[in-house]
C-alpha cells in the first residue's frame, strides 16, 4: 500500500469494436485472405481497405502507406496500429471461433509461431511477383484461378 499517495490505477483501454485491415490488393494471396475475412462470422467488425489507396490515405493520413503495401497493417478504432504477425493475430481475434487461437498466438511462444506463418505467407507472396515487383500470375500454382488459401 502506498502512504500518502493515490494507488496506481491501470489506464483505461477502450474496447476494440472495429478494425480496419489494410491489405495489398495487387497480391493474390492478400486478396484471397481478405475475401476470407469478409466471409467469416465476426466478433468485431472488420473494414477491408486496399493499402496505399486514396481511401486508406484519407482515413489514415499519418500512416506510412508505402510500408502498409509491404506488410499487413491493422488499425483499431481507437488508433491502435498492428503490423506483421501482430496484425494477423488481431485478424484472428476479430473472427468468431478463433479468439482462443488468437489468445494463444499472442503469447511469446505463440507469437513465434505466428511470425513463422507470416514469413511463410511472405514467401508465397514473393513467389507471385517478378523482380520488378509486378504480379507474375504463373509464379504461384493456383493463382490464375484465385489463390488457394488453407481453410
Amino acid at each position: 500500500m502506498y502512504r500518502g499517495e493515490a494507488s496506481p490505477v491501470a489506464p483505461t483501454v477502450p474496447p476494440v469494436r472495429r478494425i480496419t485491415v489494410l491489405y495489398d490488393a495487387d497480391c493474390p494471396l492478400c486478396t484471397a485472405v481478405s475475401g476470407r475475412l469478409a466471409r467469416r462470422p465476426k466478433l468485431v467488425a472488420i473494414d477491408l481497405i486496399p493499402a496505399g489507396s486514396a481511401r486508406a490515405r484519407n482515413r489514415y493520413p499519418d500512416l506510412d502507406h508505402e510500408r502498409t503495401l509491404r506488410e499487413i497493417t491493422v488499425v483499431g478504432d481507437s488508433g491502435q496500429v498492428y503490423e506483421g504477425a501482430y496484425a494477423w493475430v488481431v485478424c484472428l481475434w476479430a473472427l468468431r471461433g478463433y479468439r482462443r487461437t488468437a489468445e494463444r498466438l499472442s503469447t511469446p511462444a505463440g507469437l513465434a509461431v505466428a511470425k513463422a506463418a507470416v514469413v511463410a505467407a511472405a514467401r508465397v507472396r514473393a513467389s507471385t511477383r517478378d523482380d520488378s515487383g509486378f504480379d507474375d500470375p504463373g509464379g504461384f500454382d493456383g493463382c490464375a484461378n484465385g489463390c488457394l488459401v488453407p481453410g
